[in-house]
Protein backbone atom coordinates (compact mmCIF):
# COMPACT_ATOMS: atom_id res chain seq x y z
CA UNK A 1 0.00 0.00 0.00
CA UNK A 2 1.29 3.73 -0.67
CA UNK A 3 1.53 5.88 1.32
CA UNK A 4 0.26 9.69 1.33
CA UNK A 5 3.87 10.80 0.57
CA UNK A 6 4.19 8.37 -2.28
CA UNK A 7 0.61 9.47 -3.77
CA UNK A 8 1.87 13.08 -4.12
CA UNK A 9 5.78 11.45 -5.03
CA UNK A 10 7.08 13.77 -2.03
CA UNK A 11 9.15 12.92 0.90
CA UNK A 12 8.07 12.57 4.46
CA UNK A 13 9.80 15.70 5.21
CA UNK A 14 8.25 17.98 2.60
CA UNK A 15 7.31 21.78 3.27
CA UNK A 16 3.65 22.76 2.88
CA UNK A 17 5.03 24.80 -0.49
CA UNK A 18 6.13 21.24 -1.83
CA UNK A 19 2.67 19.72 -0.58
CA UNK A 20 0.93 22.10 -2.71
CA UNK A 21 2.95 22.21 -5.75
CA UNK A 22 3.27 18.50 -5.86
CA UNK A 23 -0.75 18.64 -5.82
CA UNK A 24 -1.13 21.27 -8.31
CA UNK A 25 0.84 18.93 -10.81
CA UNK A 26 -1.28 16.25 -10.44
CA UNK A 27 -4.40 18.18 -10.33
CA UNK A 28 -3.33 19.16 -14.18
CA UNK A 29 -2.50 16.09 -15.25
CA UNK A 30 -5.65 13.52 -13.90
CA UNK A 31 -8.20 15.89 -12.70
CA UNK A 32 -11.50 14.66 -15.04
CA UNK A 33 -11.64 18.39 -16.63
CA UNK A 34 -8.80 18.07 -18.65
CA UNK A 35 -8.64 14.48 -19.32
CA UNK A 36 -9.63 12.47 -22.38
CA UNK A 37 -13.40 11.65 -22.61
CA UNK A 38 -12.31 7.59 -22.12
CA UNK A 39 -10.42 8.73 -19.09
CA UNK A 40 -12.50 10.46 -17.17
CA UNK A 41 -13.19 7.66 -14.85
CA UNK A 42 -10.40 6.26 -13.82
CA UNK A 43 -8.63 10.12 -13.50
CA UNK A 44 -11.55 10.68 -11.81
CA UNK A 45 -10.33 7.34 -9.30
CA UNK A 46 -6.72 8.68 -9.15
CA UNK A 47 -7.83 12.64 -8.47
CA UNK A 48 -10.16 11.38 -5.37
CA UNK A 49 -6.85 9.59 -4.05
CA UNK A 50 -4.87 12.59 -4.71
CA UNK A 51 -7.26 15.07 -3.26
CA UNK A 52 -7.57 12.82 -0.39
CA UNK A 53 -3.61 13.09 0.04
CA UNK A 54 -3.28 16.41 0.12
CA UNK A 55 -6.60 16.81 2.35
CA UNK A 56 -5.00 15.21 4.96
CA UNK A 57 -0.85 16.32 4.78
CA UNK A 58 -1.89 20.07 3.71
CA UNK A 59 -3.68 19.74 7.16
CA UNK A 60 -0.97 19.91 10.22
CA UNK A 61 -3.39 18.21 12.85
CA UNK A 62 -4.24 15.73 10.30
CA UNK A 63 -0.50 14.96 8.70
CA UNK A 64 0.77 15.00 12.10
CA UNK A 65 -2.18 12.05 13.41
CA UNK A 66 -1.30 9.96 9.95
CA UNK A 67 2.39 10.43 10.86
CA UNK A 68 2.22 8.84 13.80
CA UNK A 69 -0.31 6.19 12.51
CA UNK A 70 2.18 5.09 9.70
CA UNK A 71 5.22 5.06 12.25
CA UNK A 72 3.26 2.77 14.24
CA UNK A 73 2.28 1.02 11.51
CA UNK A 74 5.88 0.79 10.28
CA UNK A 75 7.17 -0.38 13.66
CA UNK A 76 4.80 -3.11 14.50
CA UNK A 77 5.55 -4.68 11.32
CA UNK A 78 9.10 -4.83 11.30
CA UNK A 79 8.71 -5.76 15.41
CA UNK A 80 6.72 -8.54 13.56
CA UNK A 81 8.91 -9.67 11.20
CA UNK A 82 11.96 -9.89 13.54
CA UNK A 83 10.06 -11.64 16.30
CA UNK A 84 11.34 -15.26 17.12
CA UNK A 85 14.21 -15.20 14.98
CA UNK A 86 17.63 -15.61 15.70
CA UNK A 87 20.46 -14.72 13.80
CA UNK A 88 23.58 -16.46 13.49
CA UNK A 89 27.14 -14.77 12.59
CA UNK A 90 29.73 -17.51 11.97
CA UNK A 91 33.06 -17.30 13.78
CA UNK A 92 36.26 -19.10 13.15
CA UNK A 93 36.06 -22.18 15.03
CA UNK A 94 32.44 -23.14 13.72
CA UNK A 95 30.75 -21.54 16.77
CA UNK A 96 28.08 -18.78 16.20
CA UNK A 97 27.15 -15.95 17.50
CA UNK A 98 23.52 -15.68 18.51
CA UNK A 99 21.51 -11.93 18.92
CA UNK A 100 18.17 -12.50 20.56
CA UNK A 101 14.76 -10.65 19.72
CA UNK A 102 14.89 -8.75 22.59
CA UNK A 103 18.36 -7.44 21.81
CA UNK A 104 17.16 -6.69 17.42
CA UNK A 105 14.41 -5.02 19.31
CA UNK A 106 16.34 -2.68 21.09
CA UNK A 107 18.65 -1.95 18.01
CA UNK A 108 16.00 -1.19 16.35
CA UNK A 109 14.51 1.11 18.83
CA UNK A 110 17.37 3.28 19.46
CA UNK A 111 17.97 3.09 15.41
CA UNK A 112 21.54 2.11 15.57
Amino acid sequence: MASLYDVLGISIGASCVEIKAAYRKLARTYHPDVVAMNQKESSAHQFMIIHSAYSTLSDPEKRAQYDTEIYRYRRSANMASMAGRNHTFSCAGGSGRKWETDQLLMILDTGS
